[in-house]
């Protein structure tokens, strides 16, 4: 069983900077993968950038050189630093974690809440 809170967003213009942070609770034996995904009003929720347990990570081409994921093993907490917003950044923003909760092979999927980023011109 894993927990995810999210926190970090916000009102911005666009040019401007956010970082969301999302901190993992529960058991939590090893992680696969974590990452961010987002949706905007009328679109499909979509993958912003994902980070494998060694450390690689993959972004979508709409965010890279701007957008950058990150982060604290010993806190279990993953970071996204959004930099050059753009109103097209516009959406709610998940923070997802794929992990193992103890030695038998089998995922745990587990979803953050939510929170919103609004990017005005």
């Amino acid at each position: 069983q894993v927990h995810l809170v999210e926190s970090g967003g916000g009102l911005v213009q666009a040019g401007g900077s956010l970082r969301l942070s999302c901190a993992a609770s529960g058991r939590i034996f090893s992680i696969n993968v974590m990452g961010w995904y987002r949706q905007a009003p009328g679109n499909q929720r979509e993958l912003v950038a994902v980070m494998d347990s060694g450390g690689d990570s993959t972004y979508a081409d709409s965010v890279k050189g701007r957008f950058t994921i990150s982060r604290d093993n010993a806190a279990n907490t993953v970071y996204l630093q959004m930099n050059s917003l753009k109103p097209e950044d516009t959406a709610v923003y998940y923070c997802n974690l794929k992990s193992r909760s103890s030695v038998a092979p089998g995922n745990e999927d587990t979803w953050g809440q939510g929170t919103q980023v609004t990017v005005s011109s």
